[in-house]
């Protein structure tokens, strides 16, 4: 499609770059490098993902992961994205952009993971701030939705600290590491202004403020 060889094909965009990282498209020579990574945060990660399935860190299944990515950006459904270090092209972790909807709506939903050893250094917040452009300018969306478990700080936090706005709370909104997890829902939006408080944001629409969770 037009938005996988404009945006993400590397003869157009080999990488999107952003403050000491740089995002782009997973590929088969990064097997072994996501194999370690993840490997060595699986006590850190599992607690905030879905559960792994027993052969999640095969070869074989990362191939499939990979065809199921190129099947998602062919039909414009998702945008996934490998975080790397400049310094060195360490691999630091992965977000995606899923659940593209168009039409009226033109949003999707934001996830992210960050590899154990690199949490807490600013590297996701430097990732989805060189990815929001991106998201908005050439892919065209208006809406970008996040959802955080309401006791990942570290989320919430990063969520806020990038101008999303928390819009509301869902029961058991999704299932991770086997239970059914309350979420809190943000979203920022292509007129946002970067760097606002959520409180701030609001105060630019028309929308009453939000009551206190």
């Amino acid at each position: 499609m037009w938005f996988l060889k404009s945006i993400l094909s590397p003869e157009v965009l080999p990488a999107i770059v952003g403050d000491g990282v740089y995002l782009r498209v997973p590929q088969i020579k990064d097997y072994q490098q996501w194999r370690d990574l993840r490997e060595e945060s699986r006590s850190f990660l599992m607690p905030w993902e879905p559960l792994w399935p027993a052969d999640d860190l095969t070869r074989g299944a990362f191939r499939r992961r990979l065809r199921r990515y190129a099947r998602d950006m062919m039909r414009d459904e998702a945008y996934p994205l490998f975080i790397f270090r400049i310094s060195d092209d360490q691999l630091l972790g992965g977000l995606t952009l899923s659940n593209v909807r168009r039409g009226i709506c033109q949003a999707a939903s934001l996830g992210y993971w960050m590899g154990a050893p690199y949490a807490g250094r600013g590297h996701m917040r430097a990732a989805v701030t060189a990815l929001l452009p991106v998201a908005f300018d050439q892919l065209g969306l208006h809406r970008i939705e996040a959802a955080s478990m309401t006791n990942n700080m570290p989320s919430i936090r990063l969520l806020e600290s990038l101008g999303f706005v928390r819009e509301g709370f869902a029961r058991h909104y999704l299932c991770i590491n086997g239970m059914w997890e309350d979420h809190f829902l943000f979203a920022r939006l292509s007129g946002d202004a970067a760097g606002l408080r959520p409180d701030q944001q609001l105060d630019q629409t028309s929308s009453p403020p939000l009551a206190a969770q």
